[in-house]
């Protein structure tokens, strides 16, 4: 194509108008320079392009054809900028955020609501998944930023911000109340059946590199999906569970649990947000970052 694409806007707006004047006052410049530019496309086509008429001008057969195909794409070279200023001023877009279960409940969810409130029109999914999973989805592009605890992989690109410290504990219910009032020695966690997380979590991982720094090594009896299992599981007396103190402390604070107390608390870590530097952030996301981070 060897027409200058601005000629085509020029005759975009005269077909529609069916007037060079009209045309001119829509696009705020000069009827001299419409008509300058139709001449130009004419000539570089090789071919009329309009007639004049009585009340204005219109489209010769080739015009005809040629603006069937310029007005299609010219009008959605309209609409698609129309649709980047409204996700630009938030009236639209759509937001991906990666998160666990933890993380979403204890600190996400309450950003979410708010976020929602002052901009509905905006679609947010989150992506439940596991520390390590997360990172992988927001290095692959598929989440714009993540939410996740710690400890993780430092990866190249991320950038990592802590937003809250959290605390895992051991807790169990009245089957093993003689372990209350006074501090243990975590080797006693090898003589008890112990629950915790299953798979690849950042939570199983840091609680058993913190006991092996104790010199104590742990069999689970019981490896569970969620956190919320294992503190249904510890009601019923079926383990000592290895949790985040959030999960646990309505039913502490109900005295269907009790928090074992050690001798050395496990160091407290922290609830991160993360985004990879080389992805593009949507205006929506920089605005819900800016909720979070506020």
């Amino acid at each position: 194509m060897n027409a200058n694409l601005e000629y085509y806007k020029f005759f975009y707006h005269v077909g529609k108008l069916k007037s060079i004047s009209l045309a001119a006052e829509e696009l705020a410049v000069s009827q001299p320079a419409v008509s300058q530019a139709i001449r130009n496309l004419e000539r570089e086509l090789g071919s009329s392009l309009f007639m004049r008429t009585s009340k204005g001008v219109r489209l010769t057969a080739e015009g005809e054809v040629l603006f069937s195909y310029v007005s299609r794409g010219y009008e959605m070279i309209l609409l698609g900028e129309k649709k980047f200023l409204e996700m630009q001023d938030l009236e639209s877009g759509e937001i991906c955020i990666g998160a666990s279960d933890m993380t979403l409940r204890f600190f996400l969810l309450e950003y979410l609501e708010h976020f929602h409130e002052q901009y509905p029109k905006i679609k947010v999914t989150v992506t439940n998944a596991t520390t390590p999973e997360t990172l992988r989805h927001l290095q692959e592009g598929r989440i714009d930023f993540g939410v996740v605890s710690t400890p993780m992989e430092q990866g190249k690109n991320l950038h990592i911000t802590p937003v809250r410290r959290i605390e895992d504990i051991f807790v169990a219910g009245k089957k093993f109340s003689y372990m209350q009032g006074g501090k243990l020695s975590y080797k006693e966690l090898e003589r008890k059946p112990i629950m915790c997380l299953e798979g690849n979590t950042s939570t199983r991982k840091y609680v058993e590199q913190f006991l092996r720094e104790q010199n104590v090594r742990i069999d689970p009896e019981f490896e569970l999906p969620t956190s919320d299992m294992l503190i249904q599981f510890a009601k019923r007396g079926l383990g000592v569970a290895s949790v985040v103190k959030d999960f646990a402390l309505e039913e502490i604070a109900k005295g269907e649990l009790f928090q074992i107390v050690f001798d050395k608390p496990i160091p407290k870590r922290e609830f991160c947000i993360v985004v990879d530097d080389r992805v593009p952030m949507t205006a929506a996301a920089k605005r819900m970052l800016d909720f979070v981070l506020a």
